[in-house]
């Protein structure tokens, strides 16, 4: 059970900076890097995979 909260804890943390980096990226490239890094955190944190 411990394990499971510090797994979703660090997927949360590891999808808010990478949400911090797109907001602050100027370049569209990036962003749209980002955004495919995010995904699977999100999905993970959201337990639909």
């Amino acid at each position: 059970m411990i394990i499971t909260i510090l797994y979703y804890l660090l997927t949360g943390y590891i999808a808010f900076l990478i949400i911090w980096n797109l907001l602050k990226s100027k370049k569209w490239q990036e962003e749209i890097l980002y955004i495919i890094i995010l995904l699977p955190f999100l999905l993970r944190l959201f337990r639909l995979k």
